[in-house]
């Protein structure tokens, strides 16, 4: 793994970069890593690189080893990065909005030399947005957390804001998990228990650092409501797009994918069943499989746009 960093367009920032890459890595034109070719002169650029963006409250560290997994199963470079407000990245600035993100994104993108993006979460809403401002080769997006038709804005508490405005971080972490439904049946708990959990969770390297990121997640879920769009939004998006979600994952994440499918010819949607809405994060290479294979363009999953709109 190589740590690095890229700087942002504003005042000097920067992001911190992870950088993972196979041990034999093949060129654009049959180079490999080593710095040579069949014929023995220096290879040209290496091989696109793929962007990976994590999601709300927690770093990219969770993120390393489906990276490291996706990059050999590519033999392709993967590069997730710390978003705002974390490790050694920049702070989330006061005009924050997911403009922000969508400039750190191009930043990453040029300085890697990547074409692909992989999203999950928040970081799946981040890169949505970005494919309709910036082109992207192809696009996978796991549980993506976009906001259609004010469908999200139930799911907004008032009273998370505030408990992290005064300070009081369990009950704001159990009005979170309450809103978004992410933490499975643990879900559906009262309030007071969940307040419980958190103070149990905290003793735990994850659940203290979720605590100390709790204001980040503040500024990511207004930026989410902020972005609300219709599908006619995305309708010219031309990124080809794979938006995954987890079997056991909330329903309002594969109702946004199969909205966005319907409408956009450009985004195909799947159930990958029997994982959670953390899949990326979890053991397994199931899923970095089926991600690598949309990548290499090996799967079939995006239909031509003309078959498409004939079976509209």
């Amino acid at each position: 793994m190589e740590t690095w960093t890229v700087e942002t367009d504003d005042d000097g920032g920067r992001l911190e970069v992870h950088s993972f890459r196979p041990a034999t890595l093949t060129t654009v034109n049959g180079g490999t890593a080593d710095g040579t070719t069949a014929a023995g002169d220096p290879p040209p650029a290496a091989a696109p690189g793929v962007v990976l963006i994590h999601g709300t409250l927690v770093t990219d560290q969770l993120y390393r080893p489906f990276a490291r997994n996706l990059s050999f199963l590519l033999s392709r470079p993967v590069h997730c990065y710390n978003r705002r407000g974390r490790g050694r990245s920049a702070e989330q600035p006061d005009d924050y909005s997911v403009q922000t993100e969508i400039r750190d994104l191009a930043a990453v993108m040029k300085e890697t030399g990547s074409e692909d993006v992989v999203a999950h979460s928040y970081g799946g809403f981040v890169a949505l947005q970005a494919a309709r401002e910036m082109p992207l080769r192809r696009l996978v997006t796991y549980d993506a957390a976009v906001s259609l038709s004010g469908n999200l804005h139930h799911r907004w508490r008032p009273e998370l804001e505030q408990a992290v405005t005064d300070g009081q971080l369990n009950h704001a972490w159990a009005h979170l998990v309450q809103g978004l439904a992410t933490a499975g049946p643990l879900s559906y708990l009262p309030l007071g228990a969940l307040r419980m959990l958190s103070i149990m969770s905290a003793r735990t390297n994850v659940g203290s650092e979720m605590r100390e990121l709790l204001p980040t997640a503040v500024k990511e879920m207004r930026a989410v409501l902020d972005a609300d769009a219709e599908l006619a939004d995305f309708v010219e998006l031309a990124t080809p797009t794979l938006m995954l979600s987890g079997g056991w994952s909330p329903g309002y994440f594969s109702d946004t994918g199969r909205q966005l499918a319907s409408a956009v010819p450009a985004i195909d949607f799947a159930v990958v069943p029997g994982q959670l809405h953390e899949g990326p994060i979890r053991p397994g290479k199931r899923l970095a499989i089926r991600i690598a294979r949309f990548l290499n363009g090996t799967d079939g999953t995006i239909t031509p746009w003309s078959r498409k709109r004939r079976r509209r």
